[in-house]
């Protein structure tokens, strides 16, 4: 078997097929990439007993479909220290040894069998499909992923929920402590589903989608394929019922404060310097200032601060944890934010000021006890 293909855009393939690989693999074969062969097209795979990645790319001067198996590590520095240039592979069909010739010298490794490679199980018959763009994925994760949990005796809570309707999807990600919910009003589906991807996955597309694409996602209820031009991505569901994280989101806090975000950012991070192991954050809100302060009293220092704010409602005093909130914040991109609270025992609800008809973000922190 016989090809030719361009250095550059192998390496960009295969570090995206990478990102699927685990550093240790039960079976061995997956630490290898699976090079697939199909008329003018490579298929490159990479995958764990979680993910699978196929990126293709065009090749050229193939005499042949087929396929094998190819340890990687080696390959990718290789091309990382190669110029751009026509890179040339002739694979020994009975020995699998592969011959690698570029324009100033070639190198040998041995390859494996594709066929032993773990085969793709295919979706179930009833399985859905929703059609989304990837700047609305790319949205969805990225406001949330941060709130998702490491919760092993509650998985569920360990990934960001697609909850899908007709015209909108709701991307939702808790850990009890704080709560992330994004919605995206630009998605079509012809029914009401869902499914809850976890943070791995998550992770991979945020880093390897692309902005600007068409993203195609069938899933029934065990696996979802997220399919673009280049690329597929199939990963394991977590299974189970997510929280009803609608009943969370409290229904009326009157009391309301506008705030310079990264004014707020910046005195938290002061002033959590100073908090006991607790990260206890304690915000006094009055109707043109919000004073917060913090303090250890084991090593008997303190800190505070005072900012200007808008607000509407009666004077409060609440606690919060200092790094929770600082995630909240580092989160969002308006450069005011408002809070609104009802009163210290309950969550208090974040949402930027400037907001689109397209998308709905909002954020969720349970208090703490002054």
């Amino acid at each position: 078997m016989k090809f030719v293909v361009s250095s550059g855009d192998l390496l960009n393939r295969m570090q995206i097929a990478g990102r699927a690989i685990a550093s240790k693999n039960p079976i061995p074969i997956l630490g290898e990439f699976l090079f697939t062969i199909s008329g003018s097209q490579l298929k490159i795979t990479g995958c764990d007993a979680e993910i699978r990645v196929v990126a293709t790319l065009e090749v050229s001067d193939a005499d042949r479909d087929g396929s094998i198996a190819i340890p990687g590590n080696k390959l990718i520095e290789y091309l990382k220290r190669l110029p751009e240039q026509p890179v040339s592979f002739n694979i020994n069909d009975e020995t699998l040894a592969i011959e690698i010739s570029t324009t100033s010298g070639k190198s040998n490794q041995a390859g494996h069998n594709g066929d032993e490679y773990p085969e793709l199980k295919a979706l179930e018959d009833n399985k859905k499909q929703i059609t989304m763009s990837s700047d609305a994925i790319l949205a969805g994760i990225t406001h949330t992923l941060f709130a998702t949990a490491n919760d092993d005796l509650r998985p569920i809570m360990n990934g960001i929920l697609f909850d899908i309707e007709e015209n909108q999807t709701t991307f939702v990600a808790t850990d009890t402590h704080i709560m992330a919910r994004y919605i995206r009003k630009d998605t079509t589906s012809a029914e009401k589903s869902a499914f809850v991807l976890g943070k791995k996955p998550a992770s991979l597309l945020k880093n390897v989608l692309t902005p600007g694409e068409n993203v195609s996602i069938e899933f029934d209820g065990k696996s979802a394929v997220f399919n673009t031009e280049k690329l597929q991505i199939t990963c394991r569901l977590t299974e189970g019922n997510y929280p009803q994280y609608k009943s969370v989101i409290p229904n009326s806090n009157p009391y309301n404060v506008t705030i310079n975000r990264q004014d707020l950012s910046n005195a938290i991070a002061r002033s959590s310097l100073f908090c006991d192991g607790t990260e206890l954050v304690k915000f006094e809100v009055s109707s043109n200032s919000i004073h917060i302060s913090a303090q250890d009293l084991d090593f008997s220092c303190s800190a505070s601060e005072t900012i200007a704010c808008q607000y509407v409602g009666n004077d409060m005093v609440i606690g919060l944890k200092a790094s929770y909130f600082a995630n909240i914040l580092s989160n969002m991109s308006s450069t005011d934010i408002e809070m609104q609270l009802s009163d210290p025992s309950r969550a208090a609800i974040v949402t930027p000021t400037e907001k689109n008809d397209t998308e709905d973000e909002l954020m969720l922190i349970m208090p703490m006890k002054v």
